[in-house]
């Protein structure tokens, strides 16, 4: 099969178009043929080696953490699937790879795709819509008539995650660029913050929730919303120490993360509210979940692009400028 990889980290390197076999089959997997694949930041920065310390990955590696697919084959231990099921997951983090024709995942992982999206509006679901899912629904624990700040709304995570807020009865503020404020408010932001004009932290206050995804100031100036007892969510950092607990992190790894979110811990603490760090994880259940929504019509993707395999390199690269509104999609079969 062909794919695309890595064989050492760089960061900007392109991916290399190799030929090799299809991936083993263990007892509780199944092997999906891929039809698509969406492109994530999370893609750059494995290449880049941001997390080779967390993620201990061997290479040379597959990238892609995304897929939609037709069932090919089934281990003797699968009960849920068999050939020809239509399916779509974000792989386990230590079995990613799906910017390749074929890829091998636990059962577990796995849900049947919606029926009614295509296989690459289905591939840009996963990933962003259980990151989603795990803040709002399992940490935030969001309740009807609570407030939600969502960062980066026009984003992968953002787009599925205003959508959500609002299925859960939630008033949801965003930030996004001027560009993109009908798009957010078509998705049901009750208030988007043009951040080109505004700072969110002077207009908006007693938030229960912020969900962010951006950078050290955003995160830092999101405290200034919260109400006491409030929550402080981030996706993108720095780490705590109860996330490396979690990813089986030795000692020494948990203080270091310790040490990084121990400002923001500090200034959270400080003002009355709790600050934790999210990697979301693989969960066929949880996605079968969001099926169920999607065909429900509560939640629909946003598809900006849609890249032929052989680009696969540019569609990371588009990625990677930060101006695609929701999710960039490559299709493979």
């Amino acid at each position: 099969m062909k794919s695309f990889l890595i064989d050492r980290y760089e960061k900007g390197g392109a991916l290399r178009l190799a030929d090799h076999p299809q991936p083993e089959l263990r007892e509780n997997d199944v092997l999906v043929e891929v039809h698509a694949a969406s492109v994530n930041a999370l893609d750059a920065k494995i290449r880049n080696g941001e997390f080779k310390l967390i993620l201990p990955y061997r290479l040379p590696l597959i990238l892609g953490n995304d897929v939609a697919g037709v069932v090919a084959r089934v281990g003797s231990g699968v009960r849920r699937f068999r050939p020809g099921d239509e399916v779509y997951a974000r792989p386990a983090q230590d079995r990613i790879g799906t910017f390749a024709e074929y890829i091998a995942m636990d059962e577990a992982d796995v849900a049947l795709k919606p029926n009614n999206l295509t296989m690459q509006e289905a591939a840009s679901i996963p990933l962003v819509a259980l990151t989603a899912w795990q803040v709002l629904v399992e940490r935030a624990n969001l309740q009807k008539g609570q407030k939600v700040l969502i960062h980066a709304g026009s984003g992968g995570v953002g787009t599925i995650a205003i959508q959500l807020a609002k299925y859960l009865g939630a008033q949801v503020a965003t930030t996004t660029s001027t560009a993109n404020i009908e798009l957010v408010e078509s998705l049901g932001a009750d208030v988007a913050i043009d951040y080109k004009r505004d700072e969110f932290e002077e207009v908006l206050r007693d938030y229960d929730v912020v969900l962010n995804s951006l950078g050290t100031d955003t995160l830092t100036n999101s405290l200034a919303v919260l109400k006491a007892g409030g929550k402080l969510i981030s996706i993108s950092g720095p780490p705590d120490r109860e996330f490396a607990k979690a990813n089986g992190s030795n000692w020494l790894l948990q203080q270091v993360m310790r040490l990084l979110s121990l400002g923001i811990r500090r200034k959270a603490k400080h003002r009355g509210v709790s600050y934790s760090f999210l990697f979301m994880t693989a969960n066929g259940g949880q996605l079968s979940q969001i099926t169920s929504l999607i065909e429900a019509g509560a939640i629909r993707p946003v598809v900006d692009r849609i890249f032929p395999f052989e680009k696969t390199n540019e569609a990371l690269e588009y990625v990677e400028t930060g101006r695609a509104k929701g999710k960039v999609v490559i299709s493979v079969a």
